[in-house]
């Protein structure tokens, strides 16, 4: 599966002047937001958990688009360190303007069989996440204008996903509090999501293993295809940047087509 960049490259000056935090982006979906941010003009703060190397590598690929970027470990489902990461783009940066709440795991299993950790885990990951990074940051953006915040969700969350409840219900609260930040947050500061179908990424590929299950799935998608991290990372810069300032609370399908819903 190819995880090809489209062709075509995004204004220099589109989020110029602008600082823009990516949560877990030292890989996939966030890798490829981080890099079109940058070739928009913006400097990154690049987010990881633990993979330094990986998150190092995005710094670089980054920096060669010509803007400032900051690499910073932190589980951001604590509080204190969104804090801390706030914090650290803010003494690098001088302030914030646009967040991008990707951090997230992929992990499932029946209700019967789940645990209250795996529960616990992946709510956390990346519901709990998305809070703590929006309230950690939200001061600093109100003081800046064309402010931004962006979720990464995902069609589980909006139509179930069997075997993923765990995971639904992080991707579902979500875009709620996509929809409440929206109005609590406006005219300052827009709040949107995204919610992909299937990506082409290092966390889904292990399950098209079986070839049978990989044709079932295209199959199930009209445009034929998955979508890559970069129409991911396109559709996050669409909204935050000025191209789509009368949107807010929208929460925008990437699927191809294999879920119609508003």
């Amino acid at each position: 599966m190819s995880e090809a960049q489209v062709d075509i490259k995004l204004p220099n000056n589109l989020f110029a002047g602008k600082t823009a935090i990516v949560t877990g982006s030292s890989r996939g979906v966030g890798r490829a937001t981080a890099l079109r941010l940058a070739e928009g003009g913006a400097n990154v703060l690049v987010n990881f958990l633990s993979n330094e190397a990986e998150a190092i590598e995005t710094v670089r690929l980054c920096e060669e688009k010509g803007v400032e970027t900051l690499a910073v470990q932190g589980d951001v489902s604590e509080f204190l360190n969104a804090q801390a990461i706030a914090k650290a783009a803010l003494d690098k940066f001088g302030h914030i303007d646009l967040l991008v709440c990707n951090a997230g795991i992929w992990e499932g299993a029946s209700i019967e069989d789940m645990t209250e950790e795996l529960w616990n885990k992946v709510i956390n990951t990346n519901l709990k996440s998305a809070w703590a990074m929006t309230k950690a940051c939200v001061p600093a953006i109100k003081k800046r204008t064309g402010g931004a915040i962006v979720m990464v969700s995902s069609t589980s969350g909006q139509r179930g996903e069997a075997g993923y409840s765990n995971y639904s219900a992080s991707k579902g609260g979500q875009i709620s509090f996509t929809k409440a930040l929206a109005t609590e947050l406006a005219p300052k500061i827009r709040v949107n999501a995204v919610a992909p179908g299937w990506i082409e990424t290092a966390m889904v590929r292990p399950v098209f293993e079986d070839d049978t299950y990989k044709q079932s799935v295209l199959n199930s998608i009209p445009l034929n295809r998955m979508a890559t991290t970069d129409d991911v990372a396109l559709a996050i810069c669409f909204l935050l940047s000025k191209w789509s300032r009368h949107i807010t609370g929208e929460i925008l399908n990437i699927n191809g087509g294999s879920v119609l819903c508003g």
